[in-house]
């Protein structure tokens, strides 16, 4: 069967519902695990109920990236308007790393090029995850395999369509490890996009392609064992018990 990686989702310092890739719209966790949604406790317990050897965090606020407006804390917005900063995780993440030694962390940033990623790297630990619907740089997972430094390319779709530049999707440029990352799935009971896997495992059958969104219950785990998913994202399915 797929090895699970739990899924922290994180916004405003706190672990919230992901659903449908509909992030404005995203509230706070409640789960069956775990009392509130403080990212400490909601990961101790996912560690502890799963046995996660990975976990996947998505800095929702770092992805969104900065917020038109006027107020304290502004920057310059690239049009030259401004912006206001969303709440930083770099911290946060990084006291998740040092507390679960034994754990990889594979973080989605919302990484436009190799800088930030190679930062948060250097500082924490982790495995960064390049979102294609954030890449903006070519060269960064080349950078990052020149310096054998790990990767995660998390290949996105929004109901079938690519998001993000066409280079992105060249399975030249793949690391070992893909996501399948269906948004309209995530959080939603549609099952995982299998029919999305099984072409992303004809276009590189030397990578390792992830599920990512989608997934209800074991039947959905053996639906992925099948087509030879060695592992899976999973969040509302392990909150909610239908897993565990």
């Amino acid at each position: 069967m797929p090895q699970i990686i739990p899924v922290i989702d994180l916004m405003n310092g706190q672990v919230v519902h992901a659903r449908r890739g509909d992030r404005q719209a995203y509230q706070p966790l409640q789960s069956s695990l775990v009392d509130g949604c403080d990212p400490h406790d909601v990961a101790q317990a996912l560690i502890e109920a799963t046995g996660a050897r990975q976990v996947y965090v998505a800095d929702i606020d770092a992805i969104r990236g900065p917020v038109a407006g006027k107020a304290h804390g502004k920057v310059s917005g690239k049009d030259g308007g401004e912006t206001v900063a969303r709440a930083d995780h770099t911290t946060l993440i990084a006291e998740l790393a040092a507390r679960h030694p034994d754990v990889e962390w594979w973080v989605d940033g919302g990484y436009v090029d190799a800088t930030p990623a190679l930062a948060l790297h250097r500082a924490a630990g982790v495995t960064p995850v390049f979102g294609t619907e954030s890449m903006r740089s070519y060269g960064a997972l080349r950078k990052f395999r020149n310096a054998r430094i790990d990767t995660v390319l998390s290949l996105d779709y929004r109901r079938g369509v690519p998001l993000g530049p066409d280079w992105s999707y060249d399975p030249v440029e793949w690391p070992a490890r893909v996501l399948a990352m269906e948004l309209g799935r995530v959080g939603a009971e549609d099952g995982p996009a299998l029919q999305l896997i099984r072409t992303l495992q004809s276009m590189r059958t030397d990578v390792d392609v992830i599920a990512a969104g989608g997934v209800r219950n074991r039947e959905d785990l053996r639906a992925l064992d099948g087509i030879g998913v060695t592992a899976v994202l999973v969040a509302s399915a392990l909150h909610d018990g239908r897993l565990l």
